[in-house]
């Protein structure tokens, strides 16, 4: 009776189905490495994403700002014409 048994090799983290009776290998399957920061880098990125939230957001509320005067030199030159 064939039994494979799955595993995962605790060196380089690859998957292993092996023949438990013939104690072979059957077929192994490479995972992508794992990319391990370091803590700061971690904190610079997250740094550098919550800066341009900030620009953006800056740039957002001055385009509203914008819009909001433009609206109302409209509706004050209507209110002109109506006079």
């Amino acid at each position: 009776m064939l039994k494979i048994i799955e595993i995962e090799c605790p060196h380089c983290h690859s998957n292993l189905w092996v023949d438990s009776e013939k104690k072979t290998v059957i077929q192994h399957e490479k995972t992508k490495k794992k990319n391990f920061e370091s803590f700061d880098s971690l904190l610079k990125k997250e740094k550098e994403k919550k800066e341009k939230v900030d620009e953006r957001f800056i740039l957002a509320k001055e385009l509203e700002k914008e819009k909001k005067k433009k609206a109302e030199d409209i509706f004050n030159k209507s209110l002109d014409r109506q006079k």
